[in-house]
């Protein structure tokens, strides 16, 4: 584990989705709130939000200085409320207004932390989503560890089942080529970079209005190599309701 003192260490957390494939209130001790239903980085797991997990895991890991959430503007309040009922008030966490899009919340939040912090080119950002509670201290210095030493990294599961390329057609899908699985990742996150390469990727998919669908593809678009760091299959995206019950499960084999 080798980080320079003059290198520090950063982390978005993009929490300003509306989860509409996760039903309010989906498994054994998630919240079941009335009305509309609860995004899914609110939900808990084991009486405790989503959100603190990922909270929990990122303040533990003693590299990393400040942790920028991004929100929906009128779940501000809600998380600043969790912040302090749960004992993270510290002042290394902060809430930042979200965009519509995810890409949008990491640029905003970016944005906001090189203001208030002064971000080096040479410092660390991670961008990690909400909607993983699990991640583990291991995993987080695995990844400090390989954009220290390689520019930019992003977590990954090697490809388990075998893996189709396929072209769409009126009447489904055809197959045309059959990838090899040492060729495949499944990425996770933390995804992340050192700070001036994070900036130059968001500001020229800004300047072509494009969007990608995490931050490597950001990356490498903007040509710059991102190397993949071991993951687990406990850092699971809470997407659907049976999800829960998994973490669930995961997290009292932890214990």
């Amino acid at each position: 584990m080798y980080t320079p003192d003059s290198m520090r260490v950063f982390v978005i957390l993009p929490a300003a989705g509306i989860g509409t494939r996760m039903s309010a209130g989906s498994g054994p001790s998630a919240s079941r709130p009335s009305g509309p239903p609860t995004p899914k980085q609110f939900l808990s797991i084991a009486g405790i939000p989503m959100l603190v997990h990922c909270l929990r895991a990122f303040l533990a890991a003693g590299r990393v200085e400040a942790i920028y959430v991004a929100v929906r503007q009128p779940e501000i309040e809600r998380v600043q409320a969790q912040i302090a009922e749960f004992g993270l008030a510290g002042g290394k966490v902060h809430v930042v207004e979200g965009g519509n899009l995810r890409q949008q919340s990491v640029a905003n939040a970016l944005a906001q932390l090189v203001t208030e912090t002064g971000c080096a080119d040479d410092d660390v950002v991670l961008v990690h989503d909400a909607a993983r509670p699990l991640i583990d201290s291991a995993t987080i210095d695995r990844t400090i560890d390989a954009v220290a030493e390689f520019g930019a990294a992003i977590v990954g599961l090697p490809a388990v089942d075998t893996i189709k390329q396929v072209e769409r057609t009126a009447h489904g899908a055809i197959i045309t080529a059959t990838i090899p699985r040492e060729m495949i990742v499944q990425a996770q996150t933390p995804q992340g970079a050192r700070c001036g390469l994070l900036r130059r990727a968001f500001a020229e998919a800004a300047a072509d209005e494009f969007e990608g669908t995490d931050e490597a593809s950001l990356l490498e678009r903007a040509g710059i190599p991102v190397a993949v760091v071991p993951g687990s299959a406990k850092n699971l995206k809470i997407t659907q309701p049976g999800d829960l019950e998994l973490a669930e499960f995961y997290l009292a084999a932890s214990k």
